[in-house]
């Protein structure tokens, strides 16, 4: 946790990090520039190790059960902060921020735990769709694909278990404004991903603003430090 010098009390955020191999990732790790960065800016910053990382603890189900586990560990994240002594600590504005996988579980928790951060920040975000992340990463992984298939059909094969693991058909649920960063070279999130799940909130006439980065990368280096003075902005007006 970084905490701004000062009394506060600060608007806090959650921090999710993208997939880094859990056999080679440390405490903190994946998203310390934006942590440093948000913290000089005002916010307290909370970046979580999720299960199986670290000196977490261990779930050995939980990428058989598409890494949900996750979802938790950041929406407890924020119960913890709101039940914190620490004084600087602003209960009332608790955000998130999720890069990549992390956006992905940002987008899982907002229509599964509503109203538990009070503004997103998704970067570079894994689908809504769970049928697309399963086709980018989990059908070239042999044995997890074949676990998928035993324990739940594959989505040509169970359509309706798909859709029901896909937090996009239920952005009907969301409550709180969405930011969405996506560069339009990235080829490890389709920026297709991310401009339908902009279109589906938008339908639903939600809170989102979708900004494109034109010739920007996965990993958000050339247009970064725009891309964070937009989060703060996003973030003062809406925590």
């Amino acid at each position: 946790m970084n905490i701004p010098t000062g009394d506060g009390p600060f608007p806090t955020l959650v921090l999710g990090h993208g997939y880094i191999d859990p056999d080679i990732y440390t405490s903190g790790r994946g998203l310390a520039r934006e942590q440093d960065y948000l913290a000089r800016k005002g916010f307290i910053v909370l970046h979580t190790d999720y299960r199986n990382h670290a000196t977490s603890d261990d779930d050995p189900a939980n990428n058989i059960e598409f890494r949900l586990g996750y979802v938790e560990d950041v929406v407890n994240a924020a119960a913890a902060l709101r039940a914190s002594d620490i004084t600087q600590i602003d209960k009332s504005r608790i955000g998130y921020l999720g890069r990549s996988m992390g956006g992905g579980i940002g987008y899982q928790a907002m229509v599964a735990y509503p109203g538990v951060f009070d503004a997103y920040v998704l970067y570079a975000p894994t689908s809504a769709n769970a049928v697309d992340n399963f086709n980018r990463w989990g059908r070239v992984a042999a044995d997890f694909a074949d676990e998928v298939s035993r324990t739940y059909g594959l989505p040509e094969d169970q359509p309706q278990f798909w859709q029901n693991m896909s937090a996009i058909n239920y952005f009907e649920r969301v409550q709180d404004p969405v930011l969405i960063h996506h560069g339009t070279l990235d080829s490890s999130c389709n920026i297709n991903w991310s401009r339908s799940a902009s279109k589906e909130l938008l339908r639903l006439k939600k809170e989102v603003t979708f900004l494109e980065y034109d010739g920007e990368y996965h990993a958000f280096y050339r247009d970064w430090t725009l891309s964070m003075q937009r989060t703060v902005k996003f973030l003062n007006q809406n925590l």
